[in-house]
C-alpha cells in the first residue's frame, strides 16, 4: 500500500541542499505502484514534481503539490556478439550503472562517469560529458502516461534528442514518468579522449592504450578535482549551459576576444565555453551572501550553508547579466526551476 506523507523537508532530497517542504509526498519503488497511485484523481489532476536524485533543479519556494520520488531498482544485460544491451530502473543511480558498466568491460558510458543524478533523469536532460551523450548508447525508455495510465516505449528518435534536451522537457513535459531506460554498449571500446584534459591527464599517468577503466578513472578524477560534492557543499553541478550560436554571429565575437574558448558544434554553429565566458566576468570563486561560484569551477554554483532557491536563482540572474554585458551572448540554465 502506497504510503502518502505530508509536509516532508526535501533537503535531503536535492543536492544544492536548498530547504523547501514538500505538501505531499510519496515514494515509487515498482512501476505498478504509479498506476495504483494515479487511480486517485487528487494526484492525477494536482500539482506534482517528478523526482530522481535530485541532482539537477533549484527549488525556489515550498512545493504545494505531490512531490514523487522514483526509485525504480534493477539492472539487467544481455550479451549479443559484440554488442551489450542493458536495461535499467529509473532510481538506480547513474554512477552505479557506470560502473557496474565498466567493471565488466562494457563500453560506452566511460566519459560519462561521476555525473550526477539517476538514470530516469538521464533521458530527460541527454546527460553528456567529456565529447559523448546518452543519446550516443541510448535505445528506447519506458514511461508512465499520466492521462492513460499506460506504460509507452519511446525509441531514440521519439525522444528528439538534443544538446540537453528532450521530448520530455518540451512538448511532453510532465506528461510522462520515466520507469526504465535500454542503453546499447559494446565489448570492443571506442574511446573518445579529445575533450578536456583527458588526453593530459592519461599522459601524466604514463598511460599509452588505456582501459575504459583507466578512462572512467581519469574522467573520475578530473570531475572531482574540478567540482564541489554535493554531500558536504551543495551544488547541482554545471548550473548553465554551453551556449551553440551561429559561426556568423561568432566572427565578431571572436575578433573581438580572439582567446574565447570554443568548439565547432555542426551546422554552421560553435559552441562557447559557459565557465570561461563567467569567468572572464570576474565570477569565478565568488561568494555573495550564503551563495557564489565554485573556487575551481566557474559553471558552478553553490550554497556555502543556509542559501535560499531563490538567493541562488538571484545570483544565477546576476551571471547572466554579466555575461550579456560583456560578450552579447545569453546564457541559459541547465538546471531545472521549481517554482
Amino acid at each position: 500500500m502506497l504510503q502518502i506523507q505530508e509536509n516532508v523537508s526535501l533537503k535531503n532530497f536535492n543536492t544544492f541542499g536548498v530547504e523547501a517542504n514538500a505538501r505531499y509526498f510519496v515514494e515509487i519503488n515498482r512501476k505498478e505502484e504509479l498506476a495504483e497511485l494515479f487511480l486517485d484523481p487528487q494526484w492525477r489532476q494536482g500539482k506534482m514534481l517528478v523526482l530522481g536524485g535530485g541532482s539537477n533543479l533549484l527549488l525556489l519556494n515550498d512545493f504545494d503539490g505531490l512531490v514523487i520520488r522514483i526509485n525504480i531498482r534493477g539492472i539487467e544485460h544481455r550479451i549479443s556478439h559484440d554488442d551489450v544491451f542493458i536495461e535499467a530502473g529509473a532510481g538506480e543511480v547513474w554512477n552505479d550503472l557506470v560502473n557496474f558498466c565498466v567493471l565488466r568491460g562494457y563500453a560506452g558510458l566511460e566519459n560519462l562517469s561521476l555525473i550526477p543524478g539517476s538514470v530516469g533523469a538521464a533521458p530527460i536532460q541527454n546527460i553528456g560529458a567529456y565529447g559523448v551523450e546518452l543519446q550516443d548508447v541510448f535505445r528506447s525508455l519506458a514511461a508512465f502516461e499520466l492521462a492513460t495510465g499506460e506504460i509507452k516505449i519511446f525509441s531514440k528518435e521519439d525522444c528528439r534528442f538534443d544538446y540537453r534536451e528532450s521530448i520530455f522537457k518540451q512538448e511532453l513535459k510532465g506528461q510522462y514518468i520515466i520507469v526504465s531506460a535500454k542503453l546499447q554498449l559494446s565489448l570492443t571500446p571506442r574511446l573518445n579522449l579529445k575533450y578536456g584534459a583527458i588526453e593530459q591527464e592519461l599522459a601524466s599517468r604514463q598511460i599509452v592504450s588505456p582501459t575504459i577503466k583507466e578512462v572512467s578513472q581519469v574522467v573520475s578524477h578530473i570531475r572531482v578535482s574540478k567540482l564541489p560534492d554535493p554531500s558536504t557543499i551543495g551544488n547541482a553541478g554545471s548550473f548553465f549551459k554551453n551556449p551553440v550560436i551561429g559561426v556568423k554571429d561568432f566572427e565578431p565575437i571572436l575578433a573581438k576576444f580572439p582567446e574565447m574558448v570554443h568548439y565547432p558544434a555542426g551546422d554552421g554553429q560553435v559552441k562557447l565555453a559557459a565557465g570561461w565566458l563567467i569567468e572572464q566576468c570576474g565570477w569565478k570563486g565568488k561568494v555573495v551572501g550564503n551563495t557564489g561560484t565554485w573556487k575551481n569551477q566557474a559553471l558552478v554554483l553553490v550554497n556555502n550553508g543556509g542559501a535560499t532557491g531563490a538567493e541562488v536563482y538571484s545570483f544565477s540572474s546576476e551571471i547572466i547579466d554579466s555575461v550579456f554585458g560583456k560578450f552579447g551572448v545569453t546564457l541559459q540554465r541547465e538546471v531545472n526551476i521549481i517554482s
